[in-house]
């Protein structure tokens, strides 16, 4: 069983609850009415998928169905990190890189 962190609740809970929506932090562009279609193209449709540290949108369906953010190894599906909507990650892949 794999179990995430919500950090809302404040529990772990079965992965099975949650729903990974993709990746997190993007940003609308900044005048929608005066943007091209290619902004809106690039925005809706293009993303990151990187090998490693990657930060995704999640949402917890079957729990208190608020959305959040988690830093995850996209390699070994490790879950660094959960945590708000809003916040900024404390885990990123310059950090995961340097050596020991």
């Amino acid at each position: 069983m794999f179990l995430i962190y919500c950090p809302y609740c404040g529990e772990e809970r079965e992965e099975s609850e949650f729903h990974a929506k993709g990746q997190a932090h993007l940003a609308r562009p900044a005048d929608p009415d005066n943007s091209s279609d290619e902004e809106w193209g690039h925005y809706l449709f293009f993303r990151e998928n990187p090998r490693g540290i990657h930060h995704e949108l999640w949402v917890h369906a079957a729990g208190c169905r608020k959305f959040f953010n988690v830093t995850r190894h996209t390699v070994s599906y490790e879950i660094l990190e959960t945590y708000p909507i809003g916040e900024q990650p404390r885990v990123t892949a310059n950090q995961m890189e340097k050596p020991a």
